[in-house]
């Protein structure tokens, strides 16, 4: 494990140097985990793939500002987590100016792998299910879900990536499981 992370800050220590096989080695680490997030978390498959690449522009431009090289993913999130926000921001603007457009969410969030069909069609059910009651959540409580349950980012690195305090992560997270639990459909 200590060697991964020393593997992980050469890397990053090369980006900094402009290293474009560095760059392109912390992008395919870190773009998977990234799409699924902002995918989850905008529920626009197209819109996602945009904000990834903003992301590593700004990620390449603002790499100075990275203060501590070994939370070069929280950061990165942290980005991610903005330029979400800011996709919000310009979302709900444009549903005020075109508020006679009330389109609905689309939740196609493709990606197959081959597997065994029965069990492959099991886990698509389950993560529909999951999916469905995550999206009605409010986007703060539903950030804070997706980045503990899908990345396994900490409570503290959690607070660093959506700029909010501790005890505020805390309690986002406290009421998201308990929202699921309510919405969740009994079991018998």
């Amino acid at each position: 494990m200590p060697e991964v992370a020393e593997s992980r800050l050469i890397l990053v220590q090369a980006a900094r140097q402009r290293d474009h096989h560095a760059w392109n080695q912390l992008l395919k680490e870190h773009e998977a985990p990234l799409y699924v997030y902002i995918a989850e978390l905008i529920r626009d498959e197209n819109a996602a793939l945009d904000l990834i690449q903003e992301v590593f522009a700004g990620a390449v431009r603002h790499i100075g500002s990275l203060r501590d090289d070994a939370k070069f993913g929280s950061w990165l999130f942290a980005i991610a987590h903005q330029r979400c926000v800011q996709h919000w921001r310009n979302r709900q603007r444009d549903q005020r100016v075109f508020a006679e457009t009330d389109g609905g969410d689309e939740d196609d969030l493709g990606g197959t792998e081959p597997d065994d069909p029965r069990s492959l069609l099991v886990r698509k059910e389950q993560s529909e299910e999951f999916h469905a009651l995550v999206s009605r959540l409010p986007e703060p409580q539903r950030a804070v879900l997706l980045l503990r349950t899908l990345e396994g980012f900490s409570l503290e690195e959690i607070a660093e990536v959506i700029g909010a305090p501790l005890g505020t992560v805390k309690s986002r997270l406290h009421h998201a499981t308990q929202a699921l639990k309510r919405l969740a459909p009994s079991q018998p």
